[in-house]
């Protein structure tokens, strides 16, 4: 995910996430240990063994979890790796204030789902309301 920023910067929000969706195609089980080869068979049929972010499973749970405060303005820089699948891009319980469609200068508000396709990218914020674990 490459962010060029605009020459006078993006407005001050509290919190910037950087993340970004992919796919595995593997010959193993979900959740088997090792090195797993591509299969070819399943990518062809877009059928991923895993859609991940930030490259792994449960990257932003736990300890990873992306972490705001009530009230606090939120931007997430998402990109979607692909190869195959177009991301419908939701924060569960929110609603996006602001969204620069497909990462450029144009902006809509209120939304509370934006599509992102393979190799596309947006740009997302949001003020956080009421205490929640919101989900990806």
């Amino acid at each position: 995910l490459f962010i060029v920023e605009p020459a006078d910067g993006w407005p001050d929000v509290d919190r910037e996430f950087y993340v970004v969706q992919s796919e595995f195609y593997t010959t193993g089980q979900f959740g088997e240990p090792g090195l797993q080869p591509f299969d070819l068979d399943r990518a062809l049929a877009e059928d991923p063994g895993y859609v991940v972010f930030n490259g792994r499973a449960g990257s932003l749970v736990g300890d990873n979890a992306m972490q705001a405060r009530v009230g606090e303005s939120v931007r997430i820089f998402f990109g979607n790796g692909g190869p195959n699948l177009t991301s419908s891009f939701h924060v569960i319980g929110e609603i996006f204030d602001t969204v620069y469609d497909e990462a450029g200068t144009a902006t809509t508000h209120n939304v509370q789902t934006t599509s992102v396709p393979p190799g596309g990218a947006t740009i997302v914020e949001f003020t956080t309301r009421v205490p929640a674990t919101y989900i990806l």
